[in-house]
């Protein structure tokens, strides 16, 4: 029997877009449709009016489809105006503790909903601790109204973010974990809990100590709610390195499935595919999230490019680099350069591949004139956030330097140094840090043009190990060139081939399949007379690519391995 309007509700378990008829397995997706994304139980005191809301709100949130999210938790605002979860839910939009720390409208935006939700006062223990973590974050000093001591409070963590990113996740991060502690049966309080390890998890701990504690987490969870989207989602990105990274293949196969309308979803299993080696895959998962992005695109702001499809056509052109269809990546860079406008039109995710899929397609080829050649994109807010000219900087630095055109080059590295001077704020740090390593590679190569090979062995040997320090971030499927293969490139043409093959499988280990580390180590081997060696790396190579892949080294290894097979007759 069907309760009245505005009593509480609490612990209630939603299908997500449960009112909507079911559809077929196999019916492709239409995008905003929003039919299919998850099953998440959820415990709020709204009104009934709210609830199917907050439970697919939540559910777009733990796939961050953020806009979506806020534009649901948002009409349960409408609902239930007294619906403080709705608030706190709002405030989690704009926090993308995976991506990069909110813009300071973002942070204004997040501090006046969590403010709203601290005001309206949770009805549970629960949901006061929730929005009290989230207004640690935020930095927000106000202590909800009903507090008890017992409870999850400002006092301990309101003030401990400052206007420090790190310290904020790291305190919303110990709010979390005495959230869980205290509702240990609670799916999303674990959920989250796991989350927020792996948003203060540092960028240099090798350990992966906050990686694997959530995942630890999230294993168990998964058994007991196998379509969770962000149990799922988290085990992705927990897993998202190179040590573990087979661990997470369940969870790439099982996510697009569990939400098949969320762009970003379609996209997370590439994150473990590329890991892998695995370019069918990634290239596959990225042409859905594309498509879904565009979809959604034109019905929400058709006047843009949404940045999720962008970070998808980076992700697809790096497997298309991969596997030699290069005629297929040709397609995705012209594409790109056709790009106007983004939504957002400042964006991390956008800007980052508008910059990467142009350096990506000349550098992994290896046409060095024409990465030293590559523009600029016709962007009117370009240069808001430059990391994505860093990208396109150290193309052109690198080709003219491999070219030999010495001035260019250090026209190409004053460029670069420039821009890792200005990337300082919180998001783009990282990017900083590798545009500085970037500087050292190009600054290598260069000496080496101008003949001062050991200057260029120690220049390239530091940025390798830099680049190994520094590790891949998640927005992007790999760095430009791997610092460490070009240490072996540069060993391989001095003819010193069982070092560079040395590099090379060093390389592999963290870059599996790579085409040009693949192709490398087969050349060092075989310059070595490693027979052995070389025959598996160019049989590597020619099961990487796709059958019509036609690049000199592919030819090099049918030969190669044809005439083996004509010697051992």
């Amino acid at each position: 029997m069907p309760r009245p309007p505005n009593t509480p509700f609490l612990a209630l378990v939603l299908v997500v877009g449960w009112a909507a008829p079911l559809v077929a397995a196999d019916q492709a997706p239409v995008i905003g449709d929003l039919r299919k994304t998850g099953t998440v139980p959820i415990a709020t005191s709204c009104a009934t009016a709210a609830q199917e809301g907050m439970a697919q709100a939540t559910a777009l949130l733990h796939s961050f489809f953020y806009d979506e999210a806020r534009r649901v938790y948002e009409d349960a605002a409408k609902r239930d105006p007294k619906c403080a979860m709705a608030q706190w839910g709002i405030a989690m939009t704009y926090w993308h503790p995976l991506w990069t720390p909110p813009s300071p409208e973002e942070m204004k935006a997040g501090r006046e909903a969590i403010a709203k939700a601290q005001a309206q006062g949770g009805k549970t223990a629960l949901e006061r601790g929730y929005i009290a973590a989230l207004a640690g974050f935020y930095g927000a000093t106000a202590t909800p109204p009903g507090a008890p001591s017992g409870e999850v409070g400002l006092s301990c963590h309101g003030t401990t973010g400052g206007g420090d990113h790190p310290a904020r996740a790291a305190a919303y991060e110990k709010a979390m974990e005495q959230l869980h502690a205290q509702h240990p049966n609670d799916v999303d309080a674990a959920t989250f809990h796991a989350l927020s390890l792996l948003a203060s998890a540092s960028p240099t701990d090798k350990t992966l100590k906050n990686q694997a504690r959530a995942t630890q987490i999230l294993e168990p969870l998964w058994a007991k709610n196998p379509r969770h989207p962000g149990i799922v989602h988290y085990m992705i990105h927990g897993y998202d390195f190179p040590p573990v990274a087979e661990k997470g293949l369940a969870a790439a196969k099982a996510y697009a499935d569990i939400a098949p309308w969320v762009p970003h979803a379609l996209h997370m299993p590439a994150h473990i595919f590329t890991r892998l080696g695995m370019w069918n895959e990634v290239i596959a998962s990225n042409l859905a999230s594309a498509d879904a992005s565009r979809q959604y695109a034109a019905r929400a702001h058709p006047d843009a490019t949404s940045f999720e499809e962008l970070h998808a056509l980076d992700y697809m052109v790096y497997g298309y680099l991969q596997t030699g269809q290069d005629a297929k990546a040709k397609a995705v860079v012209d594409q790109i350069r056709a790009v106007r406008k983004t939504n957002p039109e400042v964006d991390f995710a956008a800007s980052y591949a508008m910059g990467a899929v142009p350096a990506r397609y000349a550098l992994e080829r290896r046409q060095w004139a024409d990465a030293a050649a590559l523009l600029d994109p016709p962007l009117p807010t370009w240069m808001k956030l430059p990391l994505g000219a860093g990208h396109l900087a150290f193309a052109r630095a690198l080709g003219a330097a491999r070219a030999g055109r010495v001035e260019d080059a250090r026209r190409a590295i004053a460029q670069l140094e420039q821009v890792a001077a200005v990337l300082t704020e919180p998001r783009q740090q990282y990017f900083g840090k590798q545009a500085a390593m970037q500087v050292g590679v190009v600054k290598g190569w260069l000496a080496e043009a101008e003949g001062r090979s050991a200057e260029a062995e120690k220049l390239l040997r530091e940025a390798a190990d830099s680049d190994d320090l520094l590790g891949k971030h998640p927005v992007s499927p790999g760095t430009l060139l791997p610092s460490r293969e070009l240490l072996a490139d540069f060993l391989l043409a001095k003819g010193r081939s069982k070092e560079a093959l040395a590099e090379y499988q060093a390389c592999l280990k963290v870059n599996p399949r790579r085409f040009n580390t693949v192709s490398g180590a087969a050349r060092a081997a075989e310059a070595a007379g490693d027979v052995e060696s070389a025959r598996r790396y160019y049989a590597d190579l020619l099961a990487i690519v796709a059958p019509d892949a036609t690049r000199p080294e592919i030819a090099h290894a049918r030969a190669y391995l044809a005439g083996e097979r004509r010697a051992a007759r």
